[in-house]
């Protein structure tokens, strides 16, 4: 119902908006593409339930804020604007909306932080020294909101979030830490290429040359063997996530057929990583899938069959005991991962519809 009420608020404001051509499956296809999905459901009502009963008074989640240093992720627990976004995301890909659903109330407290975290100076969605990749969160969060419940204050907060991304773009074409016209790599890029998608979706001018310049900077990155750069300086590494954001990325721009594209997933194909040791997943396993899940689905067919098979069976394999997962930013930011991931094909979201 929620994604119908969002197509018909397009249609209504005159937008322009097309579907792209990538394969849709039939309904019988699909319901076998998603395989446990009675656990599947489950093990998300279990986890979405306490995501609610862990939101802090003033509508946030607590994780760590702070940075990736080689395999470690360093900072201090503190309310994280970027995770309390992914959280409302969670509950939004669940149908709930502020005020409507099940997960309403939750979603309009987080709301309402992520609003009051926007600096009035120029639009920066930052609280205790969060950077980019919350902002990112932030934004994307907002337009999922604004499409589905379009109101002027979530408006106003969001035109000022995408004009300080446009005017922060780099020379490059992309974005990194701080919004400022200095660096750039892909795994910032991708977090704020999505923003922007999202947010000219649902009728916020996006100028098609920062889009085209950020576009090309993603395809830069492609390499000979199918894997994504860090950066466009040919010595920086590739990995699974980095490929995983530079296809999602590149999708996310209607690149479905391109030769990075294609290349792109058959390296995702062949560097599937293992599973952990333990019960908490690191850094990048979250973050990876986070991308790869939007990757697989887009491009639907074998590719999600088989990756949903094997990712699903692993993410539900170490769900703990009391319905959260955990890693090495915190439990909140795992746990909203987890039933992003878990709730992809559920389509509520318009940033993952095929």
């Amino acid at each position: 119902m929620v994604k119908k009420l969002f197509v018909l608020l397009l249609i209504g404001s005159g937008i322009n908006f097309s579907f792209s051509p990538v394969q849709i499956l039939s309904g019988e296809e699909k319901k076998q593409s998603v395989p446990f999905s009675d656990k599947v459901k489950a093990s998300v009502e279990r986890a979405l339930a306490v995501l609610a009963g862990t939101q802090n008074v003033n509508g946030s989640w607590t994780c760590k804020v702070g940075y990736k240093l080689n395999e470690d992720y360093l900072g201090e627990e503190s309310d994280n604007v970027g995770v309390t976004s992914l959280a409302g995301l969670a509950f939004m890909a669940n149908g709930s909306l502020p005020g409507r659903g099940k997960y309403g109330p939750p979603v309009a407290r987080a709301l309402d932080f992520v609003l009051g975290a926007s600096r009035e100076s120029d639009g920066y969605i930052t609280k205790h020294g969060t950077r980019m990749y919350e902002h990112a969160f932030a934004t994307l969060f907002l337009a999922e909101i604004y499409g589905m419940s379009p109101r002027d204050d979530v408006k106003q907060k969001l035109k000022k979030s995408i004009d300080l991304i446009v005017q922060s773009q780099n020379s490059e074409g992309g974005w990194r830490y701080q919004p400022a016209q200095i660096d750039a790599d892909v795994s910032v890029t991708v977090t704020v290429l999505q923003a922007l998608r999202a947010a000219r979706n649902v009728g916020i001018s996006v100028p098609k040359q920062t889009i085209d310049r950020a576009v090309q900077y993603i395809k830069q990155c492609a390499q000979p063997n199918g894997g994504f750069s860090y950066q466009l300086r040919s010595f920086t590494r590739q990995s699974f996530p980095l490929t995983a954001a530079g296809v999602t990325a590149l999708m996310s721009a209607g690149e479905y057929d391109t030769p990075e594209v294609q290349r792109g997933l058959q390296f995702l194909n062949q560097q599937m990583p293992p599973l952990p040791a333990g019960n908490s997943f690191d850094y990048h396993y979250f973050y990876g899938h986070y991308y790869a899940s939007q990757s697989m689905y887009q491009s639907g067919g074998k590719n999600w069959d088989n990756y949903s098979r094997t990712v699903y069976q692993q993410i539900l394999g170490k769900q703990l005991e009391d319905g959260h997962w955990a890693d090495d930013v915190g439990p909140a930011y795992a746990t909203a991962m987890a039933c992003i991931i878990l709730q992809i094909d559920n389509e509520y979201l318009p940033i993952f519809q095929r």
